[in-house]
This record gives structure tokens, sequence and C-alpha cells, in this order.
């Protein structure tokens, strides 16, 4: 027997139960809504100078978010990094992890604080039931979603509360700075660093092949010796960044074939250091022409005149090799007599 065959007429037992037989009368309906519990209205709902104690509670912890990103900003700034602290009871800690996780903690905190102290105290917190509807919302229900929106907005109180807006813009408007502020660890400032490299006067030219230091008579008219600097050691963690600004090209050329007077100047009886990164985009330059003492790029074919200032001759590369000065010390060994007058590498031109 289906639901539908039941009369709706006829009632459950327990249903048409009379005094005489036990029975209790029941509701049609066992789970009724027992509706919405009545609304008991908060202290601040009814006593202003109370609402006024929670505006100023809410606005001063925007503020302590305001302060929390500033100092976030100053300790990333002025902290050094390699700073140690001791901290009861962690112990020794790094000084600008520390700060800068105090500072964004807080200032993350007291956003989050002060918006739920704020929609707990001072919004409205009247319980509103509304029915299900379909997804798509008929053009009256968008109008009724707005409508609430705006009364929402209004019960809010954010209009009539300028202290609570304003801070709140103001600590969501400095907080992305922190966001801001890290993208200094994208690299450190260049600085000086891509004008100078280790060369310096005094500095000895090291033989990259052998790792000693190089004499005149060790550089054959006609060859290409690699060289570095004295003091600079594999081992060292910016060992590369420093061997790809100070690489140099060391050859002998007859003092007569040498057509540019300052190269002439800046040699050692015919014996020329240039830069050995190509000015196009930093290739390693590694290839000699002893007739026409010409260097070619691998990469780009980028020629260069080592006899005529290492002039651009040929290929892509748009400026001449840096050339170092150099000479001889008291020991008989070469040696530099300065840094590079010209930033070393490709494109450093355009930017300055």
């Amino acid at each position: 027997m289906s639901s539908q065959d039941i009369p709706e007429e006829k009632h459950l037992p327990s249903e048409q139960g009379d005094a005489h037989h036990g029975g209790v009368a029941v509701a049609d309906d066992p789970f009724a809504d027992p509706g919405l519990p009545v609304h008991k209205p908060r202290i601040q709902d009814i006593d202003e100078r109370a609402a006024k104690r929670s505006e100023r509670v809410v606005a001063m912890l925007f503020t302590i978010s305001m302060l929390a990103t500033i100092a976030f900003i100053t300790a990333y700034v002025t902290i050094p990094v390699d700073k140690i602290v001791f901290i009861f009871p962690v112990g020794k800690v790094s000084a600008l992890n520390f700060a800068l996780g105090l500072s964004l903690g807080a200032a993350l905190f007291c956003i989050g604080a002060g918006a739920v102290h704020w929609a707990r105290t001072l919004m409205s917190d009247v319980e509103v039931a509304d029915d299900r509807h379909a997804i798509a919302a008929p053009a009256e229900v968008k109008a009724k979603v707005l409508q609430d929106f705006a009364d929402g907005a209004n019960e809010s109180a954010i209009g009539r509360r300028p202290l609570i807006r304003n801070t709140l813009l103001g600590a969501l408007a400095l907080f992305p700075l922190s966001g801001v502020m890290l993208l200094r660890d994208l690299g450190p400032l260049p600085e000086e660093s891509l004008r100078k490299t280790v060369w310096a006067k005094g500095k000895l030219l090291i033989n990259q092949n052998t790792m000693e230091p190089l004499r005149p008579e060790d550089v054959v008219t006609g060859s290409l010796t690699f060289a570095m600097p004295e003091g600079l050691e594999e081992e060292q963690h910016d060992f590369q960044v420093q061997i790809a600004k100070a690489a140099l090209m060391i050859v002998r050329i007859k003092p007569e074939d040498i057509k540019d007077k300052q190269e002439l100047a800046w040699s050692h009886e015919g014996i020329v250091a240039y830069s050995k990164i190509c000015t196009h985009v930093g290739c390693p330059i590694s290839l000699y022409e002893q007739q026409t003492h010409h260097v070619l790029c691998p990469c780009h074919q980028s020629t260069f005149d080592l006899s005529d200032g290492a002039r651009v001759i040929f290929g892509p590369a748009g400026h001449a090799l840096p050339q170092l000065r150099i000479g001889v010390n008291d020991e008989g060994f070469l040696e530099a007599l300065g840094d590079f007058e010209e930033p070393v590498g490709p494109a450093f031109w355009e930017r300055g």
C-alpha cells in the first residue's frame, strides 16, 4: 500500500488516542519551527558611551596595525642581516627575522582583532532568515541583494563611524607595503658593484692554468694567456661573481704593431691585458688569431682588434673591451696598476 492510499483524515493511533485509552494528543507537525531566539540588545546598542568606547578600541587596533607595518619596514631597512640577539626563552635568534616576524604578526593580528571587535560590538547582530532560491536570480532578487548590501553597509555604521573607517583604510593601505619591501630580497642593490672589480693597484696577475704569478718572460709573442687577480680563490662563495668581472686575456704584441697610443702606454713591453668578458652578452672570449691580433667571441662571433684598443670590427658587440693597466713590480712579476677605467660586461653603458 502506498502513501497515496492512506486517507488524509486518518491519523496514527497515537494521534487518535483519547483520555479513556491513555492516549495523548500531539501536534500535526512533530518538528515545528521553533523560530528565532528573542534578540537581546547589547550594551553598545543602548548606551552610546559604550559604543564610543568600542569604536576607540577598534580604531586603536587599526592604528597599532599601521605602527607595526611602519616598524616592519624600519626593521627591514635598518637591522643588519647578520645581527644575532638573545631572546628569552627562545635563545639566540636573528634580530632581523625576529623583528620582521613580530611586527608583521602584530600588523595582521590587529587588523583581524579590530574587525572582529567591530563586528561583535558595533555592527548589527540581528539574525535574519531567508528562504533558499534558485542560483539564477531574477531581477527582483538582484535588486534585493543590492538593497541588503546597502542595508548591511548602513548597519555596519561605517558611514557614521569615520574614526573606524579612516583607521581601517589606513591600516589596509599601509599593510601591503610590507610585501613591497620584501621585493628587495630579489637581489642585493647593485650600487657600485657593476662599475668595480677586485683588481687594484699592486695585485699580481695569476695564470689561471698554473695558478702562479706571471712574469713578462712567461708571456710568449702570439700566445693567449688567461689570468685572474691575486687573492681570488675558487673556494670563495662569490668566486663566480668576481671572476665574471675580473677575468683577463694576456697577449704579447710587438710594440710597433700596437696602433692605439693609450693601449701602448698601458702595456708592458707589448704585453696587453684586456677583459675576457664580451661586451655583447657577457660570453667569455677564448679564440685568438695570432697574425691579425683579433679575438673572437664564440657565442655570436663578435670580433675585437687587440692591436687597436680592442675595438669592435665585426659582430653585435657595441663597445670595445676594457683594458687593464699593468706593470712589473720589484720582484719582476706582472701587476695591475689599478682597476678597469670602464665598466666590464655587456650593455652596461646603457644602464649608466
